[in-house]
């Protein structure tokens, strides 16, 4: 069987992990957490970076970042992740679903205006498979009307969007276009932090101070360590979002072999794109679509069938022939939990992916071979 996904290991992991086990720092915040935020500030320059427990917990401190009031709009994709949405709802917002581009699953930037209100506060664009959304349409609309963007980065690990407009700026790492942003560490990303992990990143320098106390519960304790106030206590909300150092540890293992795991991958995708190619000119799927701005991370292949019943029969025959391919988001404007609260706006493109769309095994530990093997599949499947 080849799985859909496996998470790598580069053979440094327990080793880091017994490191930080032994220097009895074990709560977080210690050198590897350092460690790894520097790195990340360094590489792609964002102004401040702050390790989680999860890319949910990223998102929520997001949320709790935009101050958001009772009442107050968030206008996020409803072809994404149940977190993107969750992390605003929990801080009594409205979330006001957009659709999907037509090309691809991101937001569709021309859609904005008319979602507009003077209630809305923040708009949290989602790089669907690490590919860019219109970064420079986003940032002017929220220009224009005053809002916050926050990026969804979960899937976008070392991926850039490469501006039309301000040519002299780019390419411009994705998490740092944005007021602020989340990544994910999850085992199905890129890289992993043993599991589970995320990134708050911090764009805006209003917003660095209260990030790091609500990063440590709401004290300003932080600040206490590095000797700028001589004792520490609750001055504001927070939680517990500070991951363990043993998970810091097991993602510094895997920061080293960044390059290394990403031009993998990247050789995995590209052969997916050349054996298919065939098959998507004779119109039987369509290939993942990269616009101009953006650049591939290859966090994901995926698919796009031409209905539900065509992709339904399309993956019971991979299963059956042993690959692991997949579908992926349902639509969360037509879930059970909000779909009472959904303004009614039919979101065409948005169902099409949900219905339509399936991804492809894709990760460090797959063969060449193997990828022969499944579009060989493929090949005989339509023929």
């Amino acid at each position: 069987m080849i799985n859909f996904n496996q998470p790598h290991l580069t053979g440094k992991e327990a080793h880091y992990m017994y490191e930080a086990v032994y220097t009895c720092k074990l709560s977080g915040n210690g050198t590897f957490t350092k460690r790894c935020q520097a790195w990340f500030e360094q590489r792609y320059g964002f102004r401040k970076t702050l390790l989680t427990s999860s890319g949910t917990d990223a998102l929520e401190m997001c949320a709790m970042l935009c101050d958001l009031k009772p009442g107050d709009e968030v206008i996020v994709p409803s072809y994404t992740f149940v977190s993107t949405a969750l992390a605003f709802l929990r801080e009594g917002a409205k979330v006001v679903f957009a659709d999907s581009m037509q090309r691809n699953p991101n937001i569709d930037a021309e859609s904005l205006e008319a979602l507009i209100t003077p209630r809305t506060k923040v708009i949290v664009p989602v790089h669907y498979a690490g590919i860019a959304c219109d970064m420079d349409a986003i940032m002017a609309v929220a220009k224009k009307h005053n809002l916050l963007v926050v990026e969804d980065a979960a899937q976008a690990i070392d991926s850039y969007y490469k501006s039309p407009i301000t040519k002299n700026q780019y390419p411009m790492p994705l998490g740092g276009i944005g007021h602020m942003a989340a990544f994910s560490f999850h085992e199905t990303k890129n890289i992993t932090a043993g599991g589970e992990g995320g990134l708050l990143v911090v764009n805006d320098e209003r917003f660095v101070r209260r990030a790091e106390i609500i990063w440590e519960k709401g004290t300003n304790r932080a600040e206490f360590f590095r000797g700028e106030v001589n004792k520490y206590g609750w001055v504001d909300l927070g939680s517990s979002f500070l991951p363990s150092e043993v998970n810091a540890a097991f993602l510094w293992a895997q920061l080293e072999n960044l390059d290394m795991i990403q031009a993998k991958r990247k050789k995995l995708w590209e052969t997916y794109l050349k054996r298919l190619k065939p098959l998507a000119e004779k119109g039987y799927f369509t290939l993942p679509d990269i616009p101009e701005y953006a650049t591939n991370n290859a966090h994901m292949f995926y698919l796009v069938l031409p209905s539900l019943e065509k992709r339904t029969a399309f993956i019971k025959y991979l299963k059956d022939n042993g690959v692991g391919a997949v579908f992926h988001y349902l639509s969360l404007h037509s879930s059970e939990y909000y779909k009472n609260r959904h303004d009614g706006r039919e979101l065409p493109n948005c169902d099409r992916y949900a219905d339509c769309l399936v991804r492809l095994p894709l990760f460090y530990d797959l063969t060449q071979e193997q990828v022969h093997t499944i579009c060989d599949l493929i090949h005989a499947y339509y023929q």
